[in-house]
């Protein structure tokens, strides 16, 4: 199963984080210093943390000014009791997988889609599930029942059953006293009842009277609760394994395997942040520290005991055999996730060597030359440990992980954070992963739509997450804003050829919808064009004369609405492109819209991905209003509030990697076939 979205509550500088919603693969957490990315991962963690031992603990993890108002002991009549206080509510998507594994259990549950688990302050969770059939309330059967039992104790009375005395009638209001219409079929209440359905069945088995009122479907009802909890739990057993790792863990160069093992053996591992990426160094070998430091510990033989020579030569010769056998998979591993350019010298080999009781970890560079560890640059040092840590708890029972990075690469040269996205990428076309940063190069500017916006405006409010690329406090979105003249500035005057679009959404969508008409051969957009977002119509005037000023080709594709026709409209604009390269929307729109925007080229996808993906419904009213803008639709009748036109193209952007050019309506594809022939034409 996949985490779909999130939501985090009472921890620490958190109040309330606000649902936000996770990407199938790598979701990206950004905003500045004391934001909170760091304890939204650490509560996330909790959902099912690989340390077993990792719990939360009210006294430190409730928010400290709230902490007058909190329970800690039953009797201490505080207001708040930390059995109700909720910490994360997570959502999960079900998989192929899971599905057939709750179907063996009830072929029912086959519609389930959703599964929800949430965490409690006091380490008890709730969880439930969407699809199958629900559990009845006592209204909902009441009648039913009373009436069935009724005939049953009139059909026992008249016939050779009178002996049995049953007055089930009598028996079923006992055990119902008490209940009202609103109580649920669970637990309790449906054990009783189907003890009692059931010795009526049984009374009954001979008789023709259970078909005649359908006995067996009443008995299923009170049992729904049983199988519902039955799935759930299943469920539960499958949720993945979040795995957390942070800068602290590191390999250390030298380890001593005996002292090592002696704090593994005390439970006192965790004292040491190098100790946790020294255990998971060596359960990645396939040793523990203390078979490894028994192997280390063979007395010297005499030199005239040959047998004993023997013994103690093959006992050192197992153990470096071992060694170096890990060795070169570590190095393969790392170079293989890692990619280095093998021309240069960072292509680098480990070699893991022991002497008695000491482990050593020798990198050899592309010059031959042997240093420890420890002697490297701390981004290696961070790199290599990055890299046993997660392998060591990615594998085996972790295969479906969630991995949590905190601030990876930070000690990365910036161009070495931007090779490192590349990693993290093909990392997470296996584990779901999330990963916090401040750092510009850590967003690609072609991942916008995976980027999660942290801030903390102030103390009371708390950490909030915005789903959209959107925050009140400017730093939370410096990475971005650098991350992008970054790009821009990389590619401003590299290609001869430049189209300026108004704004980021415009530049999503044109490049998504070249993409999937490109793979269905049905249109192409010139890979030679550089689209270039300009945020703003007003801003295209700059961008374009700056470009045409360095002797470079030229467009702007600006919206028909009122702010392209005053950017349309501007003197130097229209000097420096000529008409020719001034393309608007509705030049390629061939809709009843007056004024059309580049959404309104996509018009019954947009609508139809809405409804699906963000429960957005404007179907009946977009039908009723075919003249007015897509965008003013979703404005009037969902709301400023929760629209964001932002959110809407990440929608689309998802919704395209899984599907092609002909999910499209054949009006969309012609439309924008129109457009890009345009394009081509103007850049030509």
């Amino acid at each position: 199963m996949k985490l779909q979205k999130a939501r985090i509550q009472n921890y620490r500088s958190i109040r309330d984080s606000g649902w936000f919603d996770i990407e199938p693969t790598k979701t990206i957490l950004v905003g500045p210093n004391e934001a909170g990315k760091s304890v939204l991962l650490r509560a996330l963690e909790r959902i099912n943390s690989s340390n077993k031992n990792s719990k939360f603990d009210p006294l430190r993890d409730y928010p400290r000014s709230e902490l007058i108002n909190l329970s800690l002991d039953k009797d201490d009549g505080k207001p708040i009791s930390i059995s109700d206080v909720p910490v994360v509510e997570a959502q999960f998507l079900l998989e192929e997988d899971d599905t057939e594994t709750i179907t063996k259990i009830d072929k029912r549950f086959a519609d389930a889609t959703t599964y929800m688990l949430g965490p409690q302050l006091d380490n008890q969770y709730w969880h439930k599930m969407d699809g199958g059939p629900q559990i009845p309330t006592f209204g909902q059967i009441r009648s039913e029942i009373s009436n069935i039992f009724h005939y049953i104790d009139i059909q026992l009375m008249e016939s050779e059953h009178a002996d049995l005395n049953s007055h089930f009638v009598d028996d079923l209001f006992q055990i119902t006293s008490g209940w009202d219409d609103s109580t649920p079929m669970s637990c309790g209440q449906a054990q009783s009842l189907a003890q009692l359905l059931s010795i009526a069945s049984k009374s009954l088995e001979n008789s023709d009277i259970l078909e005649i009122v359908q006995f067996q479907e009443l008995v299923e009802k009170p049992n729904v609760y049983t199988k519902r909890n039955e799935v759930m739990n299943a469920l539960y057993s499958r949720l993945p394994i979040f795995v957390y790792f942070s800068d602290y863990f590191r390999v250390h160069a030298r380890i001593h395997l005996d002292q090592l093992a002696n704090r593994i053996d005390q439970g006192i591992l965790d004292q040491n942040p190098q100790d946790f990426g020294n255990a998971c160094l060596l359960k990645l070998l396939g040793f523990d520290a203390r078979q490894l430091s028994e192997m280390g510990n063979v007395a010297r033989p005499s030199p005239d005991d040959e047998q004993a020579i023997r013994i103690y030569e093959n006992q050192l010769d197992h153990r470096r055999y071992q060694l170096d056998s890990a060795s070169t998979q570590l190095t393969e591993r790392i170079n293989d996730a890692w990619k280095p350019n093998p021309d240069k010298s960072e292509f680098n080999r480990l070699h893991i060597t022991a002497d008695q009781q000491y482990l050593r970890v020798v990198v050899e560079d592309g010059l031959n030359t042997n240093v420890g560890l420890d002697q490297k640059s701390e981004g290696y040092q961070w790199l290599v440990s990055f890299f046993v840590v997660f392998f060591a708890e990615a594998r085996d029972s972790y295969k479906n992980a969630v991995l949590l990075l905190d601030e990876p690469g930070l000690s990365l040269h910036g161009l070495k954070q931007k090779e490192f996205c590349s990693t993290i990428s093909r990392l997470a076309e296996t584990n779901q992963l999330l990963y916090t940063t401040h750092s510009p190069f850590m967003v690609g500017s072609d991942e916008l739509d995976l980027v999660r916006v942290v801030e903390m405006t102030d103390r009371a409010t708390g950490t909030v997450v915005h789903s959209t690329i959107a925050a009140g406090d400017s730093a939370a979105l410096l990475p971005l804003q650098e991350a992008l003249g970054y790009d821009l500035a990389q590619n401003l005057f590299v290609q001869k050829r430049n189209l300026i679009l108004e704004g980021l959404t415009d530049y999503w969508y044109l490049d998504a919808v070249a993409s999937l008409l490109r793979e269905a051969k049905y249109s192409y957009l010139d890979g030679n064009i550089a689209l270039i977002p300009a945020s703003g119509a007003g801003r295209v005037v700059y961008f374009a004369t700056i470009l045409h000023s360095n002797n470079l080709k030229v467009a702007a594709l600006l919206d028909s609405d009122s702010a392209g026709d005053a950017a349309a409209s501007v003197d130097t604009l229209v000097h420096t492109l000529r008409n020719k390269n001034i393309l608007r929307t509705k030049d390629a729109y061939t809709g009843p819209v007056t004024r059309p925007e580049i959404e309104d080229m996509l018009r019954d996808t947009l609508i139809s991905i809405a409804k699906s993906d963000l429960k957005w419904d404007v179907s009946t009213v977009a039908n009723d209003h075919r003249k007015q803008p897509i965008l003013n639709i979703f404005a009037n009748e969902i709301g400023n509030d929760t629209f964001s036109k932002y959110k809407l193209a990440k929608a689309f952007l998802r919704w395209t990697r899984d599907h092609e050019a002909t999910d499209l309506t054949e009006i969309e594809r012609n439309q924008w076939k129109t457009l890009i022939n345009k394009i081509n034409k103007a850049l030509g």
